[in-house]
């Protein structure tokens, strides 16, 4: 069964920037983007309100053949099948100036019955052709290519690759990571544990990798290990998990974006199986409406399985206000629409995301002896206590998001191990440090990550190096995001441990004098 397609998905059908004027007309191309399907009939399509003769509606079928609109019916159909294009040509129309135009497609499609695409497409003046990466539409991705844009470099840039291009799996592997491929940066890995961790997901010791290009990183994230070792282990626990889209709608004043929050609040149904509809993992949690003058903020909250989301959680909500949109509430009220505010801060730091959670909300802890820091990291609790509340200080001064000790080190290293959206390290920041000294003289130590962003399943976890270090944590494939947000944060208190002792201890600046000078 399928949803009815309001008119703003229906938008994606149409390939924008495809409008041009041709010898014998005008052209335009539509690309399905939505669900397999067969076109049962073309009715008209018109420019600037003007229609175009239906006798010169012909759809290019490739090697020069060409299928007339006319021909095409409910018993001799179009395939039209998922991202298949199909250019049409408006023979004897136009030309058109340049600029905008305004473009309307009327035509008929099993199963989704009589569809109205009207889109807003522009034809540009030419501009002098400039020097281009080479690029091949249909196979890019091969070694081919990526041996076409190495000599292309040096020859442009006047200087041969000689590290960037060796690497060791196939350059096809990347499709859909990267674009115009030439090679990889090759970052040292360096292995730091084992860890122990008792979290709910993530039991036993883990060998951690670690890429960075920061000498003594991995020997201090390494020490603090081994003091959560001999302590026990590290505790790790997820306590939310929620990824956001957050569209804005705009009203002529308060009390109709007042209105429409609640509007929102009763139809929640509705508007979580439209969402829903456009991912089998995707759920939608609930959506919170924040007002601000006329506006109309709403931040929806999904669970994502796997992956990160932010592209899933995007297609959902634009489905969903797709749908919203098409109502008569806002049909009456709403004068513009925008699929994100900002508010959801996708790969930027923000309150709101330390408050309600973005990611992984996850918390690892442990207790000290007083006998394991003094051996291990010639500290004593109470130096590491006193010094964590003068630091709180300096954080509230200087309005961090962070108060602990430097918690983007080991996230940005696994990150890039392990094939995580490096940019999401801006949100993942964000950390919550807490000591206490326990009756019998411990130290009690924790961070919070409100808003850790990782995936198992997606983006570059797929790739061969990254794939090999998840697979080295245990990590890979559905069913172990948690997992693997329970062992970041665990590495996270690690390297707090030892920063927070080697600050305390004045050891500091003589670990970077032995290991990171390059000296």
């Amino acid at each position: 069964m399928f949803l009815k397609i309001p008119s703003l998905i229906l938008k994606q059908l149409y390939t924008f920037g495809s409008l041009a004027n041709t010898p014998e007309g005008v052209r335009l191309t539509l690309k399905n983007r939505l669900s397999d399907a067969t076109v049962t009939g073309i009715t008209s399509i018109r420019v600037d309100g003007v229609e175009a003769p239906h006798a010169g509606i012909e759809i290019d079928l490739g090697e020069d053949e060409r299928l007339r609109a006319a021909a095409i019916s409910k018993s001799s159909a179009l395939d039209f099948p998922l991202k298949k294009s199909v250019v049409l040509h408006l023979v004897g129309f136009g030309p058109l100036a340049n600029g905008n135009h305004e473009i309307v497609v009327q035509f008929e499609a099993t199963p989704f019955g009589e569809l109205d695409l009207k889109v807003t497409d522009a034809i540009a003046e030419e501009t002098p052709k400039r020097v281009q990466i080479p690029y091949d539409k249909e196979e890019d991705h091969n070694q081919r290519m990526a041996e076409v844009r190495q000599g292309f470099v040096a020859e442009y840039g006047g200087r041969k690759l000689e590290h960037v291009n060796h690497y060791s799996f196939d350059p096809m592997t990347t499709r859909g990571n990267i674009e115009n491929f030439v090679g990889v940066a090759q970052i040292p890995i360096g292995l730091a544990g084992p860890l122990l961790v008792n979290g709910e997901h993530a039991q036993g010791e883990f060998l951690i990798p670690l890429a960075t290009t920061e000498g003594t990183l991995v020997a201090s994230y390494s020490r603090g290990m081994k003091v959560l070792n001999q302590a026990g282990g590290v505790t790790a626990t997820v306590v939310q998990d929620a990824m956001q889209r957050a569209p804005v709608f705009v009203f002529d004043n308060a009390r109709d974006a007042r209105d429409f929050a609640q509007w929102i609040d009763h139809n929640l149904i509705a508007i979580r199986e439209h969402a829903e509809s456009t991912s089998s993992v995707a759920k939608l949690l609930n959506i919170e409406s924040f007002l601000a003058s006329k506006f109309t903020y709403l931040r929806f909250n999904y669970s994502t399985g796997d992956a990160a989301g932010q592209n899933m959680v995007g297609r959902a909500t634009f489905a969903a206000c797709s749908w919203i949109l098409e109502q008569p509430f806002l049909k009456e009220r709403c004068r513009k629409f925008y699929l994100e505010s900002n508010l959801a801060t996708d790969k930027k730091a923000s309150h709101v995301n330390v408050m309600r959670t973005r990611g992984k909300r996850v918390t690892a802890e442990a207790t000290i002896p007083r006998e394991v820091l003094i051996q291990n990291m010639r500290v004593e609790p109470e130096q590491l206590h006193y010094h964590a509340q003068v630091a709180n200080v300096g954080a509230f001064l200087s309005g961090a998001n962070n108060n602990g000790a430097h918690s983007p080190n080991g996230i940005t290293a696994m990150f890039i191990a392990t094939g995580q959206d490096v940019a999401n390290v801006s949100e993942s920041s964000a950390g919550i440090a807490y000591t206490e000294i326990t009756p019998d003289g411990a130290l009690y130590i924790s961070i919070t990550i409100p808003s850790l962003i990782v995936a198992t399943h997606g983006g570059g976890t797929g790739l061969a190096t990254q794939r090999e270090c998840l697979e080295l944590l245990g990590c890979t494939g559905r069913g172990k995001v948690r997992k693997f947000a329970e062992i970041v944060a665990g590495v996270v208190l690690a390297g707090e441990i030892s920063l927070a002792s080697a600050i305390s201890s004045l050891d500091w600046v003589s670990s970077h004098e032995k290991y990171g000078r390059n000296r």
